[in-house]
Protein backbone atom coordinates (compact mmCIF):
# COMPACT_ATOMS: atom_id res chain seq x y z
CA UNK A 1 0.00 0.00 0.00
CA UNK A 2 1.44 3.37 -0.95
CA UNK A 3 1.68 5.96 1.79
CA UNK A 4 0.89 9.52 0.28
CA UNK A 5 2.78 12.66 1.78
CA UNK A 6 2.48 16.52 1.34
CA UNK A 7 5.94 18.37 1.95
CA UNK A 8 5.30 22.24 3.50
CA UNK A 9 8.09 23.69 4.45
CA UNK A 10 10.41 27.40 4.77
CA UNK A 11 11.05 29.46 1.75
CA UNK A 12 14.19 30.97 3.72
CA UNK A 13 16.56 28.10 3.92
CA UNK A 14 19.63 29.80 3.28
CA UNK A 15 20.45 29.43 7.69
CA UNK A 16 21.76 25.91 6.61
CA UNK A 17 24.34 24.38 4.06
CA UNK A 18 22.92 21.92 1.60
CA UNK A 19 24.79 18.95 3.62
CA UNK A 20 22.65 19.99 6.76
CA UNK A 21 19.45 19.20 4.80
CA UNK A 22 20.64 16.03 2.83
CA UNK A 23 21.19 15.03 6.29
CA UNK A 24 17.78 16.00 7.96
CA UNK A 25 15.97 14.64 4.65
CA UNK A 26 17.92 11.34 5.07
CA UNK A 27 16.29 10.99 8.94
CA UNK A 28 12.87 12.63 8.10
CA UNK A 29 12.43 11.45 4.70
CA UNK A 30 13.69 8.40 4.24
CA UNK A 31 11.44 6.03 6.48
CA UNK A 32 8.58 7.61 4.69
CA UNK A 33 10.17 6.96 1.23
CA UNK A 34 9.65 3.43 0.90
CA UNK A 35 6.59 2.99 -1.77
CA UNK A 36 5.24 6.29 -1.11
CA UNK A 37 3.69 9.32 -3.03
CA UNK A 38 5.10 13.39 -2.29
CA UNK A 39 3.37 15.82 -2.89
CA UNK A 40 5.54 18.65 -3.12
CA UNK A 41 4.87 22.81 -3.72
CA UNK A 42 6.71 24.22 -6.76
CA UNK A 43 7.92 26.82 -4.95
CA UNK A 44 12.06 27.35 -3.44
CA UNK A 45 13.46 26.40 -0.24
CA UNK A 46 12.02 23.67 0.75
CA UNK A 47 10.04 22.29 -1.79
CA UNK A 48 12.96 22.81 -4.36
CA UNK A 49 15.27 21.06 -2.03
CA UNK A 50 13.07 17.66 -0.59
CA UNK A 51 12.23 17.83 -4.69
CA UNK A 52 15.57 17.59 -5.90
CA UNK A 53 16.57 15.11 -2.63
CA UNK A 54 13.85 12.76 -3.05
CA UNK A 55 14.61 12.53 -6.37
CA UNK A 56 18.21 11.54 -6.41
CA UNK A 57 17.71 9.19 -3.42
CA UNK A 58 14.62 7.54 -3.38
CA UNK A 59 12.54 5.48 -5.42
CA UNK A 60 9.40 7.67 -4.88
CA UNK A 61 7.18 8.96 -6.93
CA UNK A 62 6.71 12.87 -6.83
CA UNK A 63 4.07 15.01 -7.50
CA UNK A 64 4.59 18.95 -7.97
CA UNK A 65 1.80 21.00 -7.15
CA UNK A 66 1.41 25.09 -8.19
CA UNK A 67 -1.07 27.50 -7.41
CA UNK A 68 -1.32 28.96 -10.66
CA UNK A 69 1.42 27.49 -13.41
CA UNK A 70 4.79 25.76 -13.30
CA UNK A 71 5.71 29.05 -15.83
CA UNK A 72 4.85 31.28 -12.87
CA UNK A 73 7.13 29.71 -10.19
CA UNK A 74 10.62 31.11 -9.14
CA UNK A 75 13.25 30.58 -11.69
CA UNK A 76 15.08 28.05 -8.89
CA UNK A 77 11.82 25.75 -8.42
CA UNK A 78 11.25 25.85 -12.66
CA UNK A 79 15.05 25.22 -12.62
CA UNK A 80 14.78 22.23 -10.49
CA UNK A 81 11.66 20.41 -11.87
CA UNK A 82 13.44 20.58 -15.19
CA UNK A 83 16.63 18.84 -13.63
CA UNK A 84 14.64 15.86 -12.52
CA UNK A 85 11.61 16.08 -14.76
CA UNK A 86 12.15 12.34 -15.64
CA UNK A 87 11.38 11.52 -11.60
CA UNK A 88 8.13 13.53 -11.83
CA UNK A 89 5.01 11.57 -11.81
CA UNK A 90 2.57 14.63 -12.20
CA UNK A 91 2.65 18.34 -12.39
CA UNK A 92 -0.63 19.90 -10.78
CA UNK A 93 -1.45 23.34 -11.77
CA UNK A 94 -4.41 24.67 -9.69
CA UNK A 95 -4.44 27.83 -12.32
CA UNK A 96 -5.02 30.32 -10.05
CA UNK A 97 -6.22 33.79 -11.37
CA UNK A 98 -4.14 35.37 -8.66
CA UNK A 99 -0.64 34.64 -7.18
CA UNK A 100 -1.85 36.22 -3.48
CA UNK A 101 -1.70 34.64 -0.17
CA UNK A 102 -5.50 32.48 -0.51
CA UNK A 103 -3.75 30.79 -3.66
CA UNK A 104 -1.00 29.24 -1.65
CA UNK A 105 -3.11 28.57 1.14
CA UNK A 106 -5.46 26.30 -1.42
CA UNK A 107 -2.58 24.67 -3.60
CA UNK A 108 -1.51 24.16 0.35
CA UNK A 109 -4.97 22.52 1.49
CA UNK A 110 -5.48 20.46 -2.09
CA UNK A 111 -2.34 18.82 -1.20
CA UNK A 112 -3.38 18.00 2.23
CA UNK A 113 -6.66 16.69 1.03
CA UNK A 114 -5.15 14.23 -1.60
CA UNK A 115 -2.41 12.80 1.09
CA UNK A 116 -2.33 10.68 4.12
CA UNK A 117 0.03 12.99 6.60
CA UNK A 118 1.75 16.25 6.21
CA UNK A 119 5.78 16.33 7.33
CA UNK A 120 6.60 20.43 7.55
CA UNK A 121 9.63 22.14 8.03
CA UNK A 122 9.01 25.35 9.35
CA UNK A 123 11.58 28.15 10.55
CA UNK A 124 12.51 27.24 13.74
CA UNK A 125 11.21 30.66 16.49
CA UNK A 126 8.61 31.13 13.15
CA UNK A 127 4.98 29.96 14.64
CA UNK A 128 2.91 32.14 11.66
CA UNK A 129 3.45 31.05 8.06
CA UNK A 130 2.31 29.25 5.56
CA UNK A 131 3.89 26.19 6.39
CA UNK A 132 2.26 26.28 10.15
CA UNK A 133 -1.41 26.81 8.29
CA UNK A 134 -0.59 23.83 6.33
CA UNK A 135 0.22 21.74 9.44
CA UNK A 136 -2.85 23.32 11.02
CA UNK A 137 -5.03 22.46 8.42
CA UNK A 138 -3.58 18.53 8.22
CA UNK A 139 -4.38 18.61 12.01
CA UNK A 140 -7.92 19.32 11.67
CA UNK A 141 -8.81 16.77 8.85
CA UNK A 142 -7.75 14.54 11.72
CA UNK A 143 -4.43 13.79 9.90
CA UNK A 144 -0.70 12.58 11.54
CA UNK A 145 2.03 15.31 10.46
CA UNK A 146 5.68 15.83 11.72
CA UNK A 147 6.86 18.70 12.58
CA UNK A 148 11.06 19.73 11.71
CA UNK A 149 11.92 23.07 12.37
CA UNK A 150 14.59 24.32 10.24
Amino acid sequence: MSRSVTITGTRDTSHHSLTDYATLFAEYLSPFAQDAHFYIGGARGIDTLTLLWLAGNTGASLTVVTPGTLDQQPAEARQAVARVRDRITEIVELAAPELRTPAYHARNRWMVDHTQMTIGFPRAGYLQSGTWQTLNYTRDQGKPHLVVPV
